[in-house]
């Protein structure tokens, strides 16, 4: 595969990942959903249009160049039943987010309830599933991109929503460090696409600040939960008060 043929891969990969249709990208570049479609099937990219494209999907152009020379190597999702495992399992659960946010096995052990057999053992099955190598003296190293994410409309969602959302939520969000804003309005689909890039962009900015924070002692690192939606609403209860079609 040539180098314009990875980018371009690359560029549908990030496309689906972060469930965004060509009608949603030409949305966002104000162009017709057809010229997005010949574009990604000549491979006609003008720079321009490439760091563009980039920047809706919240990535320079070098970080997504960077990005398609590691083609498939590095795990973007994990496939359903990968994560059925993780849920099946909520020490391995854990060990995972423990090991995404770059903690050491002692940094485990002396903040969980875990004996270092139960996190080996577990950094073994991560192992198996491809998402991290366990090296000599029980190191850990991610094998995981830079956009990885949980499916969409996986079991590892539902089972935050199930058993996360509703204890995220159970706040005043009144402390200094906490914020909770809500909006409503009215947008065409153009706005929509061009507020979902947004949304893209400040997830991106989240990665790049728990990055830099890694440099810290897990002492001085606190775990935070960033929480965006955007979708067609309307309160059930004005919904009720519309005369029929």
């Amino acid at each position: 595969m040539g180098e314009l043929d990875q980018l371009v891969a690359t560029l549908k990969r990030r496309l689906k990942i972060h469930g965004m249709t060509y009608r949603d990208l030409a949305g966002a570049l104000g162009v017709s959903e057809p010229s997005i479609k010949r574009l990604f099937a000549s491979g006609s990219f003008s720079l321009e249009r490439l760091v563009e494209i980039s920047h809706l999907l919240g990535f320079t152009l070098a970080e997504l160049t960077q990005e398609a020379a590691l083609g498939e190597s590095r795990l973007h999702t994990l496939s359903e039943d990968q994560e059925q495992e993780l849920i099946g399992d909520e020490k391995l659960l854990l060990v995972a987010v423990c090991v995404l946010n770059q903690w050491t096995l002692a940094d485990m052990l002396s903040v969980y309830r875990l004996s270092e057999a139960e996190c080996i053992q577990r950094l073994a099955r991560l192992d198996r599933l491809r998402l991290i190598q366990l090296l000599p003296g029980n190191r850990v190293r991610l094998n995981v991109a830079r956009d990885f994410d949980w499916l969409p409309a996986g079991p590892i969602r539902a089972f935050f929503r199930r058993r996360g959302l509703g204890d995220f939520l159970a706040s005043d969000f009144a402390g200094s460090d906490e914020v909770l804003a809500f909006s409503h309005g009215m947008l065409t689909e153009s706005a929509q696409a061009r507020l979902q890039a947004e949304i893209r962009k400040l997830r991106q900015k989240f990665a790049e600040l728990h990055e830099e924070s890694l440099a810290a002692p897990l002492g001085k690192r606190h775990g935070c939960g960033l929480l965006l939606a955007l979708r067609e609403w309307e309160l059930g209860a004005f919904t009720a008060l519309r005369r029929p079609r």
